[in-house]
């Protein structure tokens, strides 16, 4: 690699570090709590438990479950009912009207006992809730997470050339070399030690932050592609005036698809099943398929199977890219993992902060020792 090749890769990752090391610090402090969202939300009580009785006791119809939550706010509409993950529970996302995308209400209900255990603006805390509008959008909707989108591609391109500076800058150090007799060059090995230790990890959280702002595009291109051509053959047919059981659909749904779970199941009308359909969403039982969805598509006049197909690669790889940017794979201890890896990239995103300050304030007697006659060959390479 020739000298001005170098130069040129130490401008890219100069540059590109120094436009996106403000929101990347932003991003990691909010996302070392977000990685333990759960563990704070039942802390916190945003989890509400369900009823003390017999852990075998009979789940109740989905109907009823329904039933029991038009009757609370009668004047919205159900849009989703989604069980959770861990209790018999069901959420049920309310919304002004059915083919309102903004949640007006989600109201957590004991699958068993049909109590109404919890009402409130989604099913996390306030403080999740503010930790995770600030590192998904910076509270600026969908422009937000466009930009964020755009630093995270910043980012993976300052990682890709630090680590093309680094072949040329470790020719002359072995591997992990630190040199503590200046502070400056001490700080610029931990960077480089410390940076080229995390890339595979930086490179895929990068990546898929940058995925994930894109999630509101995905969801829309496969409403006005796939979902259309699911429902077409309904296009011109009048909706049911009054929906067959929703009970009825999730079987069917469970039964077209042996081995799958409810992930979640929108309400005919609302924007993810048409006027015509309940769209039943199953995901698998392992711990990637059950990331990944299936849509089912049950006729809402009868309650008979319509038509199921697999997402097209791009949501495949969406949905694969959010639980994989917070380390939701393995458990308490992946997480931990995570936790500990956001951390040491704060020291790396810090430790290139203070670097550019540092040479940035000694730019001036740098530049007067190389104009000084005589001492010029005293002044050593720059890093």
């Amino acid at each position: 690699m020739t000298p001005r090749t170098v130069r040129i890769w130490k401008d890219v990752h100069k540059w590109t570090s120094l436009v996106c090391t403000l929101f990347l610090f932003i991003l990691c402090l909010t996302g070392l709590p977000l990685i333990f969202h759960e563990e704070i939300d039942r802390m916190l009580g945003a989890t509400a438990a369900p009823d003390s009785i017999a852990a075998d006791a009979p789940m109740i119809s989905l109907d009823r479950v329904i039933e029991i939550g038009r009757a609370e706010r009668p004047n919205e509409a159900i849009t989703f009912a989604v069980p959770d993950d861990d209790d018999p529970v069901w959420h049920l996302f309310f919304a002004a009207a059915i083919n309102s995308p903004k949640v007006a209400a989600v109201m957590t209900i004991d699958g068993r006992t049909g109590r109404i255990l919890r009402v409130g603006d989604s099913t996390r805390s306030p403080i999740v809730k503010f930790i995770t509008d600030l590192h998904t959008d910076l509270f600026l909707g969908e422009k937000g997470m466009l930009f964020l989108g755009a630093i995270g591609l910043c980012f993976v391109a300052a990682i890709v050339s630090g680590i093309v500076v680094y072949g040329p800058f470790m020719r002359r150090l072995d591997f992990g070399t630190m040199r503590p007799r200046a502070r400056r060059l001490y700080w610029l090995d931990m960077h480089n030690l410390a940076g080229v230790v995390l890339t595979a990890w930086m490179l895929v959280v990068g990546l898929t932050g940058s995925i994930n702002t894109l999630a509101q595009q995905i969801a829309r291109h496969w409403q006005r592609t796939e979902l259309v051509e699911m429902i077409a053959p309904w296009r011109n047919a009048p909706a049911p005036a009054n929906p067959s059981s929703v009970q009825k659909a999730m079987e069917t749904a469970l039964a077209s698809a042996p081995g799958m779970e409810v992930s979640s199941i929108a309400m005919p009308g609302s924007l993810f099943a048409g006027g015509h359909h309940y769209g039943v969403f199953l995901h698998g039982n392992t711990p990637l398929t059950s990331k990944l969805i299936m849509p089912v598509m049950i006729n809402a006049a009868d309650g008979t199977f319509s038509e199921s197909r697999e997402l097209p690669w791009y949501a495949k790889v969406l949905f694969v890219s959010k639980p994989l940017h917070f380390g939701d794979y393995g458990g308490l201890p992946l997480k931990i993992i995570w936790g500990l890896l956001d951390i040491l990239t704060l020291i790396v995103l810090g430790s290139g902060l203070y670097l550019w300050v540092a040479r940035w304030r000694t730019a001036p007697s740098w530049k007067a020792a190389a104009r000084a006659p005589g001492l010029a060959a005293q002044v050593p390479e720059r890093l």
